[in-house]
């Protein structure tokens, strides 16, 4: 990879590797900070750090260099702040925009789509959690295990386990509830 310090411009190299990343960024700050306001000043924070160590960056990977930058940095706002120790209200907003779009819009589906969406987010709210910060992160949010590993700072399988376990529980309660999923969706 060429050295991005003598063939791009810092203002070039942050266009390119970093403002692609904004959406990501977002939805991961807010799935740590469980907080909106909170969010915007991690993800704030981190494009600052990022900008600053822009030549230093080799140009692979951007998405695990500003991921590692952003977990490094609530680190900090950690330790110089109690955490926040509210539910994450936004949570439910993402997982219902990363839900998939229904076929048919008839109102009798859109009940019953919103009925469900009520019981797995009563599910999300109700897990330890270990396992809700798994699930959102790769069922919500999307990234990958290993992305949502170097967030959380453990190893993939322990990851993979907890995302195993979170969704069991989500299986079942849900069965309680008479609205099993397919098991694709969980």
């Amino acid at each position: 990879m060429p050295d991005l310090g003598t063939q791009m411009s810092s203002e070039d190299s942050f266009e390119l590797y970093v403002i692609p990343e904004l959406e990501v960024l977002a939805r991961v700050a807010l799935t740590i900070t469980r907080n909106s306001a909170d969010a915007e000043d991690l993800v704030q924070e981190t494009l600052l750090s990022a900008y600053r160590a822009i030549d230093r960056f080799d140009g692979t990977h951007p998405r695990a260099w500003l991921l590692t930058i952003m977990r490094n940095t609530e680190k900090k706002r950690h330790r110089r702040r109690r955490p926040n120790l509210l539910r994450d209200g936004d949570a439910v907003e993402r997982l219902a925009f990363s839900a998939p779009d229904q076929v048919d819009n008839s109102p009798e589906q859109a009940y019953i789509a919103n009925e469900f969406l009520g019981v797995v987010t009563s599910c999300l709210v109700n897990l330890p959690d270990r396992h809700r910060q798994v699930v959102e992160l790769i069922d919500i949010d999307g990234l990958s295990y290993a992305e949502a590993a170097e967030i959380i700072g453990l190893p993939i399988g322990t990851v993979m386990s907890r995302l195993h376990r979170a969704r069991a529980r989500i299986r079942q309660r849900l069965g309680d509830a008479g609205v099993a999923p397919k098991r694709s969706l969980l």
